[in-house]
């Protein structure tokens, strides 16, 4: 009953000494699941895959071989064994075996913990720590996710401090219009992120375009529209952030298809771009640009109105209306999708 790849003990003989420690006082099991290795493995191939699974199996054994047992359950998931006595000690060594480091990769893992004295059987036990150790991986990767988010902002920041106030704007209007239009708690932070990210892009664009006193040529249209999918090829490359990615991607679509990069139309684009982009619009609108003053907050919620059901979708601007109000603005009548035509912000 061991593993082939690592020597370790496998999943069948896992479960035949948990079943024997369950009588054991004061026995912990500790299960692990690897961070980076898919990445690793698709960057370096199968077979580079499986010798770093063999060196943390190795490593593993050594470090809890005095104190309990190490095993390997498949894929990248391993386990240890150990008495309670010495748990916290071999959980660290454990988490130090399964970690490696180089110019282009970080391996780690995350870990749940459970005394089997907290369950009734060998298969309540792997449940229980299978469980902990997924609450550890998503906390995990809300860590990561703010880290990499919070690097981005202070790059931006750097390259414009007007761009990154505009961004903090929309990120809060935007959470608030997402709430409003009834988005789950739990999926409110991607869409919070791509407000504060969806212009990361513009890092790539020269200040001459950014910073023009007048309008832009079409040449320079044509490069300032290529920053969301620039966009999309920063945020892609921080795991943490590829659902962010995509958001920001389709931030410049519009309702009726006719936007870009990708010409998405209607609920085809996804909810969290089409909440940005409505935010955006009304932030770039009330603020000045080198070529044009800003509008006051009526003008802008009108304009907001004229172009639902053609750039914007009309249940987001309704959404946003709606909030006028806390955002200390005039309320304004917003016309039925039906009787608009296809119109443009210039913004």
């Amino acid at each position: 009953m061991t593993d082939v790849l690592t020597e370790l003990g496998n999943r069948r003989r896992l479960l035949a000494d948990l079943d024997a420690a369950m009588s054991v006082p004061g026995m912990t099991l500790s299960l692990f699941d690897l961070d980076g290795f898919k990445v690793y493995n698709d960057t370096f191939g199968h077979q580079a895959g499986d010798a770093l699974l063999a060196r943390l199996g190795r490593r593993l054994h050594d470090a809890v071989s005095e104190v309990g047992a190490a095993y390997r359950l498949g894929g990248d998931e391993f386990c240890i064994l150990v008495s309670e006595l010495g748990a916290d000690a071999a959980e660290i060594a454990a988490t130090e075996a399964l970690s490696e480091h180089g110019d282009a990769f970080t391996i780690g893992s995350s870990v749940g913990t459970v005394m089997l004295t907290e369950v009734a059987t060998p298969d309540k036990a792997l449940l229980l720590a299978d469980q902990r150790m997924y609450d550890s991986k998503s906390a995990g990767r809300m860590s990561a996710s703010r880290q990499s988010t919070d690097v981005l902002l202070r790059a931006l920041a750097e390259r414009d401090p007007a761009l990154s106030s505009h961004v903090g704007d929309v990120a809060q209007t935007a959470l608030r219009v997402a709430r409003e239009l009834g988005v789950p708690e739990d999926q409110l932070t991607p869409i919070r992120q791509a407000a504060e990210l969806h212009d990361i892009g513009k890092v790539a664009i020269p200040d001459a375009i950014l910073a023009k006193p007048g309008p832009l040529d079409e040449k320079e249209w044509m490069f300032i529209r290529r920053h969301t999918e620039i966009g999309e090829r920063i945020l892609a490359a921080a795991p943490a952030l590829a659902v962010v990615a995509k958001l920001v991607r389709h931030t410049h679509e519009r309702w009726d298809g006719g936007g870009y990069p990708d010409g998405l139309a209607g609920t085809g684009i996804p909810l969290g771009s089409r909440i940005v982009s409505v935010c955006d619009a009304f932030d770039a609108m009330v603020a000045d640009r080198p070529y044009r003053r800003a509008r006051n907050f009526d003008s802008a919620l009108e304009e907001l109105g004229r172009c639902a059901g053609s750039q914007f979708d009309p249940d987001v601007v309704d959404a946003f209306v709606r909030l006028a109000s806390d955002f200390s603005l005039p309320l304004v009548e917003v016309a039925p999708p039906t009787q608009l035509r296809r119109q443009t912000l210039v913004a």
